[in-house]
């Protein structure tokens, strides 16, 4: 049976240098590479209001793929990767130049169409589709549909080995070379979600070969920790895996993690090719570091796509400063209200408006704290005052206060999700339009949800931990916990103590969130939905945990009745 062998080579803006070099040792056949958050995309887009051949990733060039063009070149190795952030021509143009100065024969696509920076005109009385928020007036640095797999799929068949993209679904780099490799049509819907989930599984790296992973102590060598691997058919089924002699975990564990991670519904995760379905995935351990993955299945996509606009909007200072000794929370919380009322009759002062929001986060026990005090407002000036007058703490404020830390200055970014029209964001390769040619859109009513598993009566207490995997993360303004049970017995005590009642006793710091629940039986787990607990999303919030990573550890003594 047909194996393709797909690589994780990087997860985020500026992941580790150590992924591509274990991949290309390992001899597979893909690379792909992801580097799109939505906070990148109005980093990148400010980059290229500044300068319009900028707006790309430069570790692409300058880490990840630049020095091993060569091996490459020879081993055949194809690549993907999502680096063209908001300017992929730009990044082609300099690939190439690149490539010829070497002597290198690499045949580069580029994908573009995603871009609508001018349709914002179009897209004045657009609201954001999960809290309503007014489509930006002003300020925007960057306008993207999401695009998916078939113009990638599209390009290798032409013959590209390199692959540049703008924005496109994550999985999309996965997806487009299973659908080149395998010949899968836009109607195999099964196989499309499937080759979703694997591009899922391993576009965040290491996540889900053992970094993040609830049974932490179990996993060694964080130093060396391998990149994944996806070792694929042409049923949809795989191999999770990761290069010899790395170190590192893939278990059941670590993969059904990663299957719930940031998915909220996991019944109807929408990408631009498939409504999929990962219901009844079956994770099944296959030998030692190596686990079978299969049983997705799929839906029509929904009839629109997803966009997200970025930009900019006031100034935040955030400074960090350490109070040491007895009564320290106490102390630092006096000083947070002093200073932030200090700065306010400093702007009083100079007739500028009051702060927009402050907030202070205390970190660590009662005698050695760092206070995060955070301001935001319309101008860079007020908070640049507001740093300044940090240190002036040390002299006229608490005793036990050493020196401000890390301050900095930086623009707020807010962001928006909406949806747009397939019509007005068409996929273009290399120049040539890849049309759309969906026939039958998403429904809800085909979604057809699992029962829950039933309660049993109550006899002791025990721990979260103790029961389940858990991993956590955010998606705007929502928080996502994917809870696995390590015995399917166990499932139904976890999915009776998890209720939203209880979830909000247990994190009241959250505020007054809304909670869905979504079963996933396939792997006995659970997906927990936490809408609104996580006010102004990554980018705005001022949590000491913005990306709430940290949301499932917080629940690991959570107490589950037996």
């Amino acid at each position: 049976m047909k194996t393709v062998r797909i690589g994780g080579g990087s997860a985020f803006f500026i992941d580790s240098a150590m992924a591509v070099p274990q991949l290309l040792k390992a001899g597979v056949d893909y690379i792909i590479l992801d580097y799109l958050a939505e906070g990148a995309m109005g980093l990148l887009g400010r980059a290229k209001l500044a300068d319009p051949k900028a707006g790309f990733p430069s570790d692409f060039m300058d880490v990840h793929i630049g020095p091993f063009l060569s091996q490459i070149a020879a081993s055949g190795t194809r690549v993907a990767a999502n680096a063209g952030g908001v300017n992929p021509l730009a990044l082609a143009e300099k690939l190439r130049a690149r490539i010829s100065e070497l002597g290198l024969n690499i045949p580069v696509s580029v994908i573009h169409g995603d871009d609508l920076m001018d349709r914002l005109g179009d897209l004045a009385d657009t609201r954001d589709m999960f809290t309503g928020t007014p489509f930006p007036q002003a300020g925007v640095t960057s306008c993207n549909a999401y695009l998916g797999a078939f113009p990638i799929a599209a390009a290798f068949a032409k013959g590209a080995q390199i692959v540049i993209t703008g924005r496109v679904v994550d999985s999309a780099l996965a997806l487009g070379a299973l659908i080149h490799e395998f010949g899968w049509k836009a109607d195999e819907l099964d196989k499309l979600s499937a080759g979703t989930l694997i591009g899922h599984l391993i576009e965040c790296g290491p996540q889900v070969t053992g970094g993040t992973f609830t049974d932490w102590r179990e996993v060694d060598g964080w130093a060396t920790i391998g990149a994944p691997i996806a070792e694929c058919h042409a049923d949809g089924s795989c191999i999770i895996t990761k290069p010899e002699g790395t170190g590192g975990l893939v278990s059941v564990g670590t993969v059904a993690e990663q299957m719930l991670y940031e998915v909220s519904d996991p019944q109807a995760y929408f990408v631009p090719d498939v409504a999929c379905d990962f219901s009844a995935v079956r994770i099944e351990q296959a030998g030692e570091n190596r686990v079978h993955v299969s049983g997705a299945r799929g839906n029509p996509p929904p009839a629109t796509l997803k966009a997200c606009a970025t930009w900019d909007d006031g100034w935040r200072a955030v400074a960090y400063q350490p109070l040491i000794g007895p009564a320290a929370r106490e102390r630092a919380t006096k000083q947070a209200a002093a200073l932030f009322e200090r700065g306010s009759l400093m702007l009083r002062g100079r007739n500028m408006a009051d702060w927009r929001r402050t907030e202070a986060v205390l970190i660590g026990s009662e005698e050695e704290v760092i206070a995060k005090l955070v301001v935001e407002h319309d101008e860079m000036l007020a908070v640049q005052m507001f740093l300044r007058e940090q240190f002036a703490a040390i002299s006229a404020m608490s005793p036990g206060t050493s020196v401000a830390f890390g301050p900095s200055v930086g623009p707020m970014m807010n962001l928006v999700s909406f949806t747009v029209d397939r019509a007005i964001a068409v996929p273009q390769v290399d120049g040539v339009p890849c049309l759309d040619t969906i026939s039958t859109a998403f429904s809800p009513d085909m979604i057809v949800r699992p029962a829950a598993p039933e309660t049993a009566p109550a006899g002791g207490v025990t721990t979260l931990e103790e029961l389940a995997f858990a991993r956590s993360g955010e998606k705007g303004e929502t928080i996502n916990v994917g809870v696995i049970a390590r015995k399917p017995e166990a499932l139904a005590a976890l999915r009776a103590a998890m209720t939203q009642a209880a979830l909000r006793d247990w994190l009241p710091d959250l505020g007054d969130f809304r909670v869905s629940v979504y079963d996933v039986p396939g792997c006995h787990a659970f997906n927990i939905v936490m809408e609104g607990a996580l006010p102004g999303g990554l980018n705005a919030s001022q949590r000491l945990d913005p990306a709430a990573k940290s949301i499932a550890q917080r629940l690991m003594r959570f107490p589950i009745p037996l």
